[in-house]
């Protein structure tokens, strides 16, 4: 196939995004969408590094990094945007570079603080897409209620030992969100990779579904996962689905919700 020069794409983006524009559900009109969306990426460590990576090279136009964290040693067993020598840097700040590396055409914003109730609002204004890679319970629950209430499509992934699960949030359509599978933080401080351990390349195949899923969205194609949770298991290498569905009893989401404001 042969590329046509297009008054919308130069010719070294006509080359760079070559393989998208080749494909008949992208082509050009498709690379212009990635290049008008804005994607807020939460946690720049085992999800967000792949993320970060593929949607780069993907020209999405917009990308925010937000972490508070720097670099350890023990991040590097599967957190693949750092070496050894980025040891005690800031995550943001290597991930930018990184990231620019990959595509100087996508414009990066780092944000070097922990992600909360009292800063998320302004934040998450700026986007249209979000990808939670955090690794808490109440980071989740802050996401998900905010992009419930400012109709954000937050594309959620967890990994742990060698287990991992996706799924596509998206209260605009009515669909189910994140507080309707996971109702409680009980058992946080037990199920996290420090404590439990983790399979360094399952964060890698995790993360490249989260990336699929939010370029998927972006572009309108395929079938969404709003509505069904994704599992694979790393050690049988198989994958399942389990239909999701509104909870009825839901505290944010239901017709008996509870939490009516966000501030509240």
């Amino acid at each position: 196939m042969t590329l046509q020069i297009s008054k919308e794409l130069n010719e070294e983006k006509l080359e760079r995004y070559s393989r998208h524009i080749k494909l008949k559900e992208i082509g050009v009109s498709g690379q212009k969408k990635l290049e008008a969306a804005k994607v807020l990426v939460v946690g720049a460590g085992g999800l967000g590094s792949p993320v970060l990576q593929y949607l780069s090279a993907a020209g999405i136009g917009k990308i925010g990094i937000i972490d508070n964290d720097k670099v350890e040693l023990s991040n590097l067993q599967r957190q693949i945007l750092y070496q050894t020598n980025d040891v005690g840097k800031r995550k943001v700040e290597v991930a930018y570079n990184f990231s620019k590396s990959i595509n100087p055409n996508v414009k990066i914003f780092s944000y070097p603080y922990r992600l909360e109730k009292n800063n998320i609002r302004e934040l998450i204004k700026e986007y249209d897409f979000i990808a939670d890679g955090s690794d808490n319970f109440e980071t989740r629950f802050i996401i998900n209620d905010i992009c419930f209430f400012e109709k954000k499509t937050l594309v959620s992934a967890a990994v742990t030992q060698f287990d991992g699960h996706i799924s596509t949030f998206k209260s605009q359509v009515g669909g189910p969100c994140y507080r309707c599978l996971h109702p409680s933080q009980k058992d946080e401080d037990i199920w996290n990779c420090e404590n439990m351990g983790i399979l360094g390349s399952l964060a890698g195949t995790l993360g490249s579904l989260q990336a699929s899923e939010i370029i998927k969205e972006i572009l309108g194609i395929g079938r969404s996962l709003s509505g069904w949770l994704l599992i694979y298991d790393g050690l049988d290498a198989t994958f399942r689905e389990v239909r999701l569905l509104p909870d009825p009893e839901c505290p944010l989401c239901s017709n008996h919700a509870s939490i009516k404001n966000y501030f509240i």
